[in-house]
């Protein structure tokens, strides 16, 4: 299996046949997954809950962000839409583009948040500052806490407020382990960044503390429809865990429902993961358009002589993430909404 990696890492292999393979492991993954019945399926994932619970809130945060986050910001740039949102867009029309899906997912994000002018409104795991940067300059009254993992992100929100000449927000970096603060929120927002925890009961009580009393908690995350699972490495298969989400999780869409001790559900929805196929095909397609510009990112931050193989495994992890999400017509994984009530 080493020899098929070593090979792929020269980029040997046709795009096609690298499709054909995920395909083959998303399929394993779903026997996998499977345990044979409705019964064992049930069981495993209360196990699966109380495995959770007795986690930390998160593991493995820095070669996370490592993985992800550190990468400089013109790498993103050039592969994202023009509000840098590291996160599926919301596609109306398959012939949109980008910049269109990532405006409409910020959109239906604010609406099912239920957000307000004048807010006080926490974004957990900001990213490239894509909703922190929308909230600030759509509700101006608004006062927003970004908060991120990741020095380079904090640079680049910043730089981008400062040109925006916004004085409604603020960037801070800190791992969620250990993030604490006085002040109180009539909103938190968090986007894709709770498939990187672990400890939803822990996490959650902390949260809860960051609210005021009438305070609601909105998340997009993505899902299996059923099925939770980690992100481990086992073997050679596990190829997107050891590179891309160490520590992270697939959650299933009913996960959330088992941690509401000091929240309560007020709403839930499913995004079709379409949605998000799309999001990863454009996102492969800018990196192709830009390609020669994408080496050279890529070699002044891995060492020129692995800038190929680093390209080769971007594009492999964004061909992954549209085969995933495509997969039986975007039915299977999926992106999940949520809006929760503190208790």
């Amino acid at each position: 299996m080493s020899l098929i990696y070593t090979l792929m890492e020269k980029d040997i292999f046709p795009d096609w046949m690298i499709r054909f393979r995920i395909r083959q492991l998303l399929r394993l993954r779903l026997r996998m997954e499977d345990k044979g019945s409705l019964e064992k399926n049930q069981e495993h994932l209360i196990q699966y809950v109380n495995f959770l619970k007795q986690s930390p809130i998160a593991i493995d945060t820095q070669a996370a962000n490592e993985q992800h986050y550190e990468v400089p910001s013109s790498f993103f740039k050039l592969v994202m839409g023009k509000y840098m949102k590291y996160s599926s867009g919301y596609w109306t029309s398959p012939d949109i583009g980008i910049d269109e899906s990532e405006r409409a997912m910020l959109d239906l994000t604010c609406k099912r948040a239920e957000l307000e002018n004048g807010m006080n409104v926490l974004d957990l795991g900001c990213g490239w500052g894509s909703l922190s940067l929308y909230v600030a300059e759509k509700y101006p009254k608004c006062k927003v806490t970004g908060v991120s993992n990741s020095k380079s992100q904090k640079k680049f929100i910043d730089s981008e407020a400062r040109k925006r000449g916004l004085k409604n927000l603020n960037i801070v970096t800190a791992d969620m382990n250990v993030f604490k603060t006085n002040l109180k929120f009539d909103r938190i927002i968090s986007i894709e960044m709770l498939e990187h925890m672990k400890n939803y009961e822990v996490l959650f009580t902390k949260l809860s503390g960051f609210l005021k009393p009438k305070g609601k908690f909105f998340v997009h995350i993505f899902t299996h429809k059923k099925f939770a699972y980690p992100f481990e490495v086992v073997d050679d298969t596990d190829w997107m865990a050891k590179y891309f989400f160490t520590g992270g999780q697939m959650p299933s869409h009913d996960l959330f429902l088992y941690f509401q001790k000091d929240f309560r559900i007020r709403n839930q929805w499913v995004v079709n993961g379409k949605n998000y196929a799309l999001t990863s095909e454009a996102w492969l397609s800018n990196m192709y358009k830009n390609k020669e510009e994408v080496l050279g990112i890529l070699g002044e931050t891995y060492g020129k002589e692995q800038a190929v193989k680093w390209f080769v495994y971007w594009k492999t992890f964004f061909m992954a993430c549209a085969e995933l999400w495509k997969y039986k017509n975007g039915e299977e994984w999926i992106v999940s909404h949520y809006l929760f009530d503190k208790r």
